[in-house]
């Protein structure tokens, strides 16, 4: 199993509290802002004498609510549709399971959440990846490039949108350009929405579920965690119109019992959240995207990209060999005025990790003040870091 670029410093992390240092944490998208409250009140004051089992499948009334909730955005799906999981990370592990027997593959535009890798692995799918370029924003690469590693064994397409981690909102050209190489070669089209509502400019997302005379071929995966900031509650689903598909998921879902019941509970008192809560949370998110680009672009030598949607940016750094490095000197060697920065370095969000080499991923996630300290940290820690390096 590859080792998560997310939390694969933490060790160093540590050392560096052990030190005295504050670690100002910018390499996992861990929101900041406030679960909402009728979520914390359902938790306090559940009432049963016995926290029991609930279907495999997920709870009826949270599938259902689920289902008004997704016609919102002009999608029709019933509750036989969606298929609970524990969290968006069990959705796509019980897809990949679900799609694919041992050497089958999967193709996906790269940099991707590196926890696909971890998924395909666990059941030895080969990830075909297609590279973008942070000199074209990281849009989807040439269709002509994804349908050259298609053969009898590929399953699926999966991407991200918008994207983790590059913040990448497809466009509707790019989606349908995939939904006909999913028909063409019958294929199924996955896109993991967790970061749905998380779009600035007044762009509109578009869910592979509104893309006509497809219904058999789009998968989502979604997830309650970054949505309502409850990623503990580990609740997400899978939601597909394919019942050969969802009939494979029940097994799976099955095997590990069911999801967590407590957390559905509290996942659909979240589904009462006022379109107020959103929209704050959601121009919140943008004024620091804003403050983050226009910080990033002020540092020599660092290209920074310009992100549409989801809380990430990827930035890379001239005159480094390994952002890696880089990032583990901050912890290990560096700090100003007491403090440091943990990032999280994009090699791993690469099939092809020299891709990424000299790239970093920034979760902005913490509030204005503590991204200015953050991007201090690291202007003047790179030019030190280069500076003892070009000695």
């Amino acid at each position: 199993m590859p080792a998560s670029p997310i939390r694969k410093l933490v060790p160093y992390a540590d050392y560096a509290k052990s030190k005295g240092i504050e670690v100002i944490h910018l390499n996992i998208g861990q929101p900041d802002i406030e679960t909402p409250q009728q979520v914390l009140d359902t938790i306090q004051h559940y009432g049963d004498k016995v926290l029991a089992y609930g279907p495999s499948q997920g709870l009826l009334e949270l599938r259902t609510k689920l289902g008004s909730y997704y016609a919102g955005f002009g999608i029709e799906v019933s509750a036989e549709d969606i298929t609970i999981t524990t969290g968006g990370s069990e959705a796509l592990s019980m897809l990949m399971g679900s799609l694919c027997d041992s050497g089958d593959n999967v193709i996906i535009p790269e940099p991707f959440y590196a926890n696909y890798n971890g998924f395909a692995s666990s059941y030895a799918i080969e990830v075909r990846s297609v590279a973008s370029s942070i000199e074209a924003n990281f849009a989807l690469p040439d269709v002509s490039l994804i349908e050259s590693q298609i053969d009898e064994k590929t399953r699926a397409i999966l991407i991200c949108n918008p994207g983790n981690p590059t913040g990448y909102l497809y466009t509707d050209k790019e989606l349908n350009a995939l939904k006909e190489l999913a028909l063409k070669y019958n294929l199924f089209l996955i896109a993991d929405e967790v970061y749905r509502e998380f779009v600035y400019e007044n762009q509109k997302h578009t869910s592979v579920l509104k893309l006509e005379d497809c219904d058999q071929h789009v998968v989502v995966v979604d997830s309650f965690s970054k949505r309502y900031s409850m990623c503990g509650a580990r609740v997400g689903c899978i939601v597909s119109k394919n019942k050969e598909l969802n009939e494979a998921v029940l097994k799976f879902a099955q095997a590990r019992l069911c999801p967590p019941t407590l957390a559905q509970l509290a996942c659909i008192a979240a589904l009462n959240t006022s379109s107020s809560y959103f929209k704050a949370v959601n121009a919140e998110y943008d004024k620091r995207r804003r403050l983050l680009i226009e910080l990033l672009s002020g540092i020599p030598k660092v290209k920074v990209a310009y992100p549409k949607g989801a809380f990430y940016c990827m930035i890379e750094l001239e005159e480094i060999e390994s952002a890696d490095d880089f990032a583990q000197w901050l912890l290990e060697s560096f700090s100003l005025n007491g403090q440091t920065v943990m990032l999280a370095p994009a090699s791993g969000f690469y099939s092809h990790s020299e891709l990424g080499k000299r790239q970093l991923r920034i979760a902005y996630v913490l509030e204005s003040t503590r991204l200015e300290q953050a991007v201090d940290i690291l202007r003047t820690g790179l030019e030190q870091y280069r500076n003892q390096n070009q000695a």
